[in-house]
This record gives C-alpha cells, sequence and structure tokens, in this order.
C-alpha cells in the first residue's frame, strides 16, 4: 500500500519512472484518501470523474518514454480556475452548476504534461476571505486542528496538500491567499512574479493583484510546479515576456536578508512566532548569509491600500455576474428586478460587502479620495521595495503574525481577519514574488500548530527564492 505521506513530486517521479506504481495506482490512493478524509476537512468540493482517464493518459505517456516531471502527478485545482467541461463555481452560489467552456492556459501547460486532476478544492466565495469560512458550500477545516481554519481564500488547496489528499494544488494568491494558507497549514506556498503565470482562465477577482500560484509539500516540489507554470502567454495582456526574464538571469551569490522589524510590532506578531522567525534567522546567518534590519517606512499603509484597490477592481469584475449570461438565474418582474434578485440570491455577505466598498471608493464623489491616493500608493511602495533591495537580496517576515485561528473567531469582526494578511499583501501591492515555507510550530490550546517564514524578492528573482528557501528548508527540518 502508498504511503502517501512520504511522497514528494520528485519522489514520485522516480517512482513512476522506475515502474515503481503506475499513475493509475496512484490515482486510485490519493482517491480512497480523499474518500476517507474529506467529509471531515471539506478541501474539496468535488472529485473529477476524469482523474482516473488522466492517469491512464500518463501511463500511456510513461510507457511510451515521453513521461515530463508532472506526468501522473496528482493535483488540486482550486474552484476558479477553468478545466474544460468541470464545475467552476468560486465558491459561490451565483456560479452553482457552471461549466468551464475552456481550460485556464496553466490548465492547458499541465495537460501537455499528462498530470492528473484529482477535483476542485474549496475557497472563499470569488477569493474573498482569509479563512475559507465564506464558502458558500461550507467551510474547510484544518488538517492540524479541525477546529480552526486552513487560512484563504485558497484553503481548501492548502488543507488538501497538507492532509496527503494531493500531491501538489494550484491556487490563487490576491493578498496572500496561497501563502497565508499554506503557513497556517503547515506546507510551501509561493507567489510568482506578477505576470510570470497566465491569468487566462482565472476568474478575476482583482485583475492587478491576482496570480494563480503553487502549493507543495517542499520548496524543491513547488519549483517543479513553478517552472512548469511559468510561460509567456500571447492570450493575457498581463503576462510577462520571455525578454524579461532574460534580463533578469538567476543569481546564485544572493545572501543578504532585509528584516523591516519596525513592522512586527505593529502587525501584532506573537512571542513565539516572533521567537520561531528569529532562531530561523539566526540558522541563516550561521550558514553564511547576512542579516540586517532595513526601514520601510511606508509599508504599514500597503493593507490599507490594498483594501481600496482590491474592492474596487472586484466591483467592476464581479458586474458580469448578473445571470443573463450563465450562472444563477432568479426571475423578475424587469431586467433590473432580476438583476438585483440573482445578485441578491447568489452572492453571499462577504462579496456584498466588497462589492459596495468598491462602488463606492469609485464613486464620483469619492474616487479621487481614495481610489486615486491608493494608486498613487503602489507606486510609492514598489519605489521603496526597489530601493531596499538595492540594499539587499531578499525581505524576511514571518508570513502571518499568529497561526491558524479558530473558526468563528474572527468571522464579526472583518478588520481582525483582515490583518492576517498584514504581512504578505505587500507582495501583491508591488507585484513581487514571495515564498512561504515552515519554520516550526507553536503550541495552541494543547495542540502543535504551524509557522510560516516569509521571503520576498526583487520583480523577476523567482528563482533566488527557491535557492534561499532550500537553504532554509535544510536548516530547518532536524528542528521540526
Amino acid at each position: 500500500m502508498l504511503n502517501l505521506s512520504e511522497l514528494t513530486i520528485g519522489k514520485t517521479h522516480t517512482h513512476l519512472m522506475s515502474g515503481d506504481f503506475s499513475a493509475r495506482e496512484l490515482t486510485e490512493a490519493y482517491c480512497a484518501e480523499i474518500e476517507k478524509k474529506n467529509p471531515a476537512l471539506n478541501a474539496y468540493l468535488e472529485v473529477f470523474l476524469g482523474a482516473r482517464a488522466d492517469a491512464d493518459r500518463a501511463d500511456k505517456a510513461l510507457k511510451e518514454g515521453n513521461a515530463g516531471a508532472l506526468t501522473g502527478i496528482p493535483l488540486a485545482v482550486k474552484d476558479n480556475i477553468l478545466v474544460k467541461g468541470e464545475r467552476a463555481t468560486c465558491g459561490s452560489r451565483i456560479l452553482e452548476g457552471y461549466r468551464a467552456t475552456y481550460d485556464a492556459g496553466v490548465i492547458e501547460r499541465l495537460k501537455k504534461e499528462n498530470a492528473v486532476f484529482l477535483g476542485r478544492t474549496n475557497m472563499d466565495e470569488f477569493a474573498m476571505g482569509s479563512s475559507t469560512e465564506h464558502s458558500a458550500f461550507g467551510a474547510a477545516k484544518n488538517p492540524h486542528d479541525e477546529s480552526r481554519v486552513p487560512g484563504g481564500s485558497s484553503g481548501g488547496s492548502a488543507a488538501a496538500v497538507a492532509a496527503d489528499i494531493a500531491l501538489g494544488a494550484l491556487g490563487s494568491d490576491t493578498g496572500g491567499s496561497v501563502r497565508q494558507p499554506a503557513a497556517f497549514c503547515g506546507i510551501v506556498g509561493m507567489k510568482p512574479t506578477y505576470g510570470a503565470v497566465s491569468r487566462r482562465g482565472l476568474v478575476a477577482l482583482a485583475s492587478s493583484l491576482d496570480q494563480i500560484s503553487p502549493f507543495a509539500k517542499t520548496v524543491g516540489d513547488a519549483e517543479i510546479l513553478f517552472r512548469h507554470l511559468r510561460a509567456h502567454d500571447p492570450m493575457d495582456s498581463t503576462s510577462a515576456p520571455e525578454s524579461l526574464w532574460e534580463k533578469h538571469p538567476p543569481r546564485t551569490d544572493a545572501k543578504r536578508i532585509g528584516v523591516p522589524r519596525h513592522l512586527f510590532a505593529e502587525g501584532g506578531v506573537d512571542a513565539d512566532m516572533q521567537a520561531l522567525f528569529d532562531a530561523a534567522l539566526e540558522r541563516l546567518r550561521g550558514e553564511g548569509y547576512i542579516i540586517e534590519e532595513i526601514a520601510l517606512p511606508n509599508l504599514r499603509y500597503a493593507l490599507a491600500a490594498y483594501y481600496i484597490v482590491m474592492p474596487a477592481e472586484a466591483s467592476a469584475n464581479l458586474a458580469r455576474f448578473d445571470g443573463v449570461r450563465y450562472g444563477l438565474k432568479k426571475a423578475g418582474g424587469s431586467v433590473l428586478e432580476e438583476y438585483e434578485e440573482t445578485r441578491g440570491a447568489g452572492f453571499g455577505d462577504e462579496p456584498r460587502m466588497r462589492i459596495l466598498l468598491g462602488a463606492f471608493v469609485l464613486s464620483a464623489g469619492y474616487h479621487d479620495a481614495y481610489y486615486r491616493k491608493a494608486t498613487a500608493l503602489r507606486g510609492v511602495l514598489r519605489r521603496e521595495m526597489d530601493e531596499a533591495f538595492g540594499k539587499v537580496d531578499f525581505i524576511a517576515m514571518p508570513t502571518t503574525p499568529t497561526p491558524a485561528f479558530k473558526r468563528g473567531e474572527k468571522m464579526s469582526d472583518p478588520v481582525s481577519m483582515y490583518l492576517s494578511d498584514i504581512f504578505t499583501v505587500p507582495a501583491n501591492i508591488t507585484g513581487i514574488p514571495a515564498l512561504s515555507l515552515p519554520m516550526g510550530s507553536v503550541l495552541r490550546d494543547g495542540v502543535a500548530l504551524p509557522a510560516g517564514f516569509q521571503f520576498m524578492a526583487p520583480h523577476f528573482g523567482d528563482s533566488s527564492l527557491f535557492a534561499v528557501g532550500k537553504d532554509l528548508e535544510k536548516l530547518i527540518a532536524p528542528h521540526r
């Protein structure tokens, strides 16, 4: 019997190439594990009927000698990434029953690799949330403690990898929606440089912030996924051309780490989380890394800017869900009534709140007072980060101020919920890449809960992130 907890993407590829087991046997093992664990976790909203057919195609490629690093690898897909012929609801009733008519750009690439798609994972409705409690189809749970959240909005994908019911997964990161749940669930989550991975076929929350991103058990596995996802997509106007990557080749001498400690008190970092972070830095120092404090005085405003820009873009993007073209449709006495009835019944409380907030900051009387200033601040923050990266190679912070919180704990206090993204949002606002990996665990109510360490790098410095992440991973592993 396969021991799924011991598998990584790298190890599994070796086993598949050696014929130790087939892709079909591997997929059957994951499907059996999903059937056993998912009723408690609610990580998956649906297991794809085509998963076994995917595995058979992978076995054919293996037999014919056409296998790549992801051939036969079972992956989970967040419910806002389109897989042709499969449902895609974005965790919302307004898209209940909708089936994708085309593959997302990343799915096209993975299908060429003969990866196996296990199913679609739970998420906060339209990626609006930090806990996966805002799903219209029930909250997802943290595999380490089912009374706690797995993070969000990509909590289902994170929980699936952490619970060994997927070998890797895709999520979307708009303000930390991959890195925060990765930290809460004790796995690796990577947010690429904006434009590195095609956004075509990702149902948009905030178009200038969203980025499809990988989850994995190890930094090496995340790197494998990223390398197969990264490519210029001529059908995506935000996709970075190859020429930009050629101007930023991978570095092997990146050793300077900047730490903006002045932000930690404002972010409310728990004392034991801070201790883990400091211990990790000391281990890196022992390996020849140079650690120095840096000042990022305007970064404290990144979260405020994010919660203006994101709802503004969301209110525009979600206007298309009106019951006329696809998804839920509620009858009304007029076109306007039909529109109101459909959106009233289809959207939950969190999307309604953010749509209203976005419409407000874009309105004629407040556009200059809020949205224009937030947009200007993005430019200030990007310049500040660029200046910092002129002195250091990486910026390091805890991924989150606290470990996973209890389900229901922050539902009545949205500001407290939003603060869990305080250290992840800067990467999205400025478009830089960031990586979260486990740095140990802290005790809460007698349960060891994972904590995450986050590296940020300059634009197109994604490869350097994997190098420093692997170094820290090796140093942390003996102490976990």
